[in-house]
């Protein structure tokens, strides 16, 4: 099939895009029969983006897992503690978990009916407006590609842990081949190696829980603790200002907080393209990954407010390691002298896993970008196992920022770029309750019953609705803090990514013109998945 000349596709009219809008899907490695093509060739897969679904349920699971627990769960919750204090850091996560709860319900209608690689800027391109896809997408790739540079970065000082001596460069310098190599293997591989990964994490996780319980108990040298520190210091910190409203900017920075540190659990959507049977591993994965993170972050914070006084000094601490874990903190508060190894062992698992998802969430919404033509085309190519190799290149390019970290003045640089990360995620999550409200008006336009959606969640619009109030709100918020202490610099280094956004819709909007999609003429068929779990026909495609 032939690909039409559209305002903002880099693909030429006459160039071969294979089926379903540009990517061919192939289960279990095989090519789909659909696709008409069985003898076509290694370089003919490649040229037609063909992914291969080789992802199960339980590697969807540990990929979104693995990309939201990392060293900010580890380490950030510290500082949110001194922040808030305990009751307004649990408060502050548990909230933020209703908004992402809204999230994942409203991403998995969609993941289900029509998944796609990249889902975010597809959705936001084909149900609301191109451009909102288009700024979404790059700013959402751009914050994985960043990111991926910090946890190498971060690799190499929590291995300076054990030898203060070594140079970060060879690390971030090994790491990033690594890393770069795997995410070029078939995505099985990677699944494999990411649940594997992430599986460290979670043990690591439920031990600390069970350590926690004992010594809240009375098993550690400060007796039976139940939930002493809730009453000395006491259960809300003042932060920044005084008083009542003191308490209030507390739970609020926590909350911002919060948001950022259970990002990346919305990478069930990006892997949906990839997975086997979505109407049946998506749905299951979204409600396991859900709240199997909301109960990580939720129990194992309740336990950290009941060992750890908010008034802990080393809470305050800005070591890059195990040092400063509240996890540590509570083990040498009890007596245990061994933890501090353990643990830092753990965050090196922790930041590899989250490298190793980065790159790979990172490539396929440049794959999705291109294939809505907001990227050029070669980000499409597959070779023979189904890896878009250009878009996994083009990701793991932005893995040698981290170099930057080597001296001070590449170090400012590098602390910009990692600020859009932060925002980056949220204007992901905002686009896509928006999104499906948009979706929503489609499939009434269009006369599609919600109950032909494989996957339906309940108090749809208002959970919608609910969401996307809360992310916008948190959007424009999180740089409060410069406002309280104007401080010119602070302002843009919090903004700067919420004006990157501004400027990338902005402009691809006067430039190309193109006009927010009509309910009536929005795309539900491309990509969509039958009762029989088949592709549907589209532009002459199966």
């Amino acid at each position: 099939m032939k690909a039409s000349a559209v305002p903002g596709d880099w693909t030429s009219s006459g160039e071969d895009v294979g089926v379903i809008g540009s990517t061919a899907y192939a289960v279990g490695g095989e090519k789909s029969k659909k696709t008409g093509e069985k003898g076509a060739s290694d370089a003919d897969s490649a040229q037609q983006g063909e992914l291969q679904r080789q992802l199960s349920g339980r590697h969807l699971n540990f990929i979104a897992i693995g990309g939201t627990i990392g060293t900010g769960f580890f380490l950030g919750t510290g500082t949110a503690l001194v922040k808030a204090g305990p009751a307004g850091c649990l408060i502050s996560y548990m909230f933020v978990g209703t908004i992402l709860w809204s999230v994942m319900v409203c991403l998995g209608e969609m993941a289900t009916y029509i998944p796609t690689a990249g889902a975010f800027s597809a959705y936001a391109t084909r149900f609301v407006d191109p451009s909102l896809g288009f700024a979404v997408g790059w700013l959402y790739w751009f914050g994985w590609a960043t990111t991926y540079a910090l946890s190498l970065v971060a690799a190499g000082l929590i291995i300076q842990y054990w030898n203060h001596d070594l140079n970060i460069g060879i690390i971030i310098a090994i790491f990033w081949v690594v890393f770069t190599v795997v995410n070029h293997l078939p995505v099985g591989i990677y699944g494999e190696l990411e649940m594997w990964l992430s599986s460290l994490k979670v043990i690591t996780i439920v031990g600390f829980i069970i350590f926690a319980i004992c010594v809240a108990a009375g098993v550690g040298q400060e007796g039976v603790l139940g939930f002493r520190f809730w009453k000395d210091p006491g259960a809300f910190n003042e932060y920044l200002v005084p008083g009542g409203i003191g308490k209030f900017v507390g739970f609020w920075a926590v909350m911002i907080q919060a948001s950022v540190s259970y990002q990346g659990a919305e990478l069930v959507g990006v892997g949906a393209g990839e997975a086997r049977d979505p109407r049946k591993t998506v749905p299951q994965a979204i409600r396991v990954t859900y709240w199997g993170i909301m109960l990580l972050f939720v129990v194992t914070m309740l336990l950290i407010t009941m060992v750890v006084p908010s008034s802990d000094r080393e809470l305050l601490s800005d070591s890059s390691n195990a040092s400063a874990s509240p996890l540590v903190i509570a083990a040498r508060r009890a007596g245990v002298k061994v933890l501090p190894d353990i643990i830092n062992a753990v965050l090196l698992t922790a930041v590899l896993s989250a490298a190793n998802s980065n790159v790979y969430s990172g490539s396929r919404v440049l794959l999705a970008l291109a294939e809505e033509g907001q990227a050029p085309a070669i980000f499409k190519r597959t070779n023979r196992w189904g890896i878009p190799v250009w878009a996994v290149g083009g990701t793991a390019a932005f893995g040698l920022l981290g170099f930057l970290n080597l001296s001070e003045d590449g170090g400012k640089v590098f602390n910009w770029l990692l600020n859009i990360s932060g925002v980056a995620g949220l204007t992901t999550w905002a686009s896509t309750c928006l999104s499906h409200l948009a979706f929503m008006r489609a499939l009434k336009a269009q006369g599609i019953p919600r109950s032909e959606l494989p996957y339906v969640s309940r108090f749809q619009p208002y959970t919608a609705i609910y969401g996307l109030f809360f992310n916008v709100l948190i959007t424009l918020t999180q740089g409060f803090t410069a406002f309280v202490h104007w401080n010119v610099s602070d302002f843009f280094a919090a903004y700067i990514s919420l004006i990157l956004f501004v400027l990338l819709w902005a402009g691809h909007k006067l430039w190309y013109r193109q006009p927010s999609v009509s309910p009536a003429k929005a795309d539900l068929v491309r990509g969509r998945f039958d009762l029989n779990g088949e592709r549907s026909a589209a532009d002459g495609g199966v």
